[in-house]
């Protein structure tokens, strides 16, 4: 990050997560404390701009003085730095001069501490409890399972054999030719999406990206300094249901995209899923581009449409050369996010090529892990069964709730995932978020899943737990609406 660099006050907001619930003394004071252990962390490098005490009050949901005194607090320490024309620089002694990500991670960390406080909601996850098969497969795990593995070093670059043949036979089931030398075995999803980010893209290249989007997509092409372009009909002021091909190609005209990330199905946080015209669309507009595309399929077992329960998801990256798409997949959505198996499918030359790279990182995914996983597979009808009638009645009961308690509220009914995208008429959700925070509720904020910091009338709220976090944050989170209504 340059000496002069500015922080939107969205990501500093995200950034920011319990300071005005956590630590002793007045809220200006919490503030400067948040602040100041930003810097120290590196998590705000030292000479970036913060934003301007009003644009930081109005995303905090606080007072202007309450900004203005924390500032002064820092300025007096030597920690702020008023720079004439440009606003306020912060000074600090952090050791990250680069890109830090903005709340996922402090989001998992912060839930003890939302639900640990008085009258506490935690939904600031999507992520589902695991299912019983998980702990069956584990339990039926014997020596004989690892039998010739002991005999080695335990390091599986690309994954053991047993699971990537099992992973191929499940997209050759799907109808979809793969190979094990065309599986690599990642610890869940977003490593997978790490890997590709870092392998594939050169700091400055063109990511064209949907918008919204999976956040940590987001946050793993920031990190390596990728110029990221929305694309179609989900601008800040969009819906974020559906993403538009066409758009692509006129974009294409003016610039070359290194790659392009799609989520078609069960997209993540909107839940919506392209039609069968739309997926040919976005297929030959991909192909006559010559582009790279990589497809996220992690929630895409997650489908509650009319899909048959024993059919596996065909990914749309499937009738592209292979040498220029990559498919990423996970277990973790389905099954349980504490079991860290995901994969890419590509060619083998792209699967070397991260493979190389994930060593440098881990050597190589748990192998017990992986043999759970080799189990799990022949339980995929089962479990999507079981999974998606839980999912269908919590959508409803959720649906159901919000249109009781929050009628005026708007959202698409979701083609599959745990959460519904919803429409807060006149509020700045990411100030809603952090009021709501004070009162014990956590919750994310549609900028968060921006590559244009859009969608601030918009809020993620996840159902596949059920609905008693809901239906006890939505009393919170009305009272919050009205207070950030812009």
């Amino acid at each position: 990050m340059g000496a002069m660099a500015r922080i939107a006050s969205t990501r500093l907001s995200r950034l920011l997560t319990g300071w005005s619930s956590e630590g002793p003394g007045p809220l200006p004071r919490r503030l400067a404390d948040a602040l100041r252990e930003l810097a120290a962390r590196g998590d705000v490098a030292g000479g970036t701009v913060l934003p301007s005490q009003r644009e930081l009050a109005l995303v905090l949901g606080v007072s202007r003085s309450t900004v203005t005194a924390a500032y002064g607090l820092l300025e007096s320490e030597g920690r702020l730095e008023s720079v004439r024309g440009s606003g306020s620089r912060l000074r600090g002694s952090g050791t990250v001069d680069g890109y830090v990500t903005e709340g996922r991670l402090m989001s998992f960390d912060a839930r003890s501490r939302t639900a640990a406080s008085a009258g506490g909601a935690d939904l600031s996850s999507g992520a589902l409890p695991g299912l019983g098969a998980v702990g069956e497969a584990v339990g039926a795990l014997t020596c004989g399972d690892l039998g010739a593995l002991l005999g080695a070093d335990g390091y599986h670059p690309y994954g053991i054999p047993a699971l990537r043949e099992g992973i191929a036979a499940y997209y050759r089931a799907a109808g979809v030719p793969t190979e094990a030398g065309q599986i690599l075995v990642t610890s869940g999803s977003q490593q997978a999406v790490w890997l590709v980010a870092q392998a594939l893209v050169e700091p400055g290249d063109t990511v064209v990206v949907e918008n919204p989007t999976y956040r940590g997509a987001l946050e793993a092409l920031r990190a390596r300094g990728a110029r990221l372009v929305p694309v179609g009909g989900d601008g800040p002021d969009g819906g974020g249901d559906g993403a538009d091909a066409a758009a692509l190609r006129r974009l294409c005209a003016h610039v070359r995209p290194r790659l392009v990330y799609l989520q078609p199905t069960a997209h993540n946080p909107t839940g919506r899923s392209l039609d069968g015209a739309a997926r040919r669309e976005w297929q030959r507009v991909l192909a006559e581009q010559e582009l790279f595309a990589v497809e996220d399929t992690a929630c895409a077992e997650l489908s509650l449409g009319d899909v048959p329960d024993e059919a596996a998801p065909v990914p749309l990256v499937a009738g592209l050369p292979m040498g220029s798409s990559v498919t990423v997949g996970t277990l973790s959505k389905l099954f349980w996010g504490g079991l860290r198996v995901g994969w890419v499918r590509s060619s083998p030359q792209v699967v070397a090529r991260l493979a190389k790279i994930k060593t440098l990182v881990d050597l190589s995914s748990s192998v017990v892990d992986q043999l759970v996983a080799v189990r799990l597979l022949d339980r995929l009808p089962e479990a999507r069964a079981r999974r998606r009638a839980e999912l269908r009645g919590r959508r409803d009961a959720a649906e159901a709730l919000l249109r009781a308690g929050a009628p005026h509220w708007e959202w698409t009914r979701p083609a599959g995932g745990p959460a519904l995208w919803v429409r807060v008429p006149g509020a700045d959700t990411e100030a809603l978020a952090q009021l709501a925070r004070r009162h014990g509720v956590s919750v994310v904020p549609g900028s968060a899943f921006s590559p244009v910091d859009g969608f601030r009338d918009r809020l993620r709220l996840p159902y596949g737990h059920g609905t008693d976090a809901l239906a006890a944050a939505l009393p919170t989170l009305l009272e919050c609406a009205e207070r950030a209504a812009g």
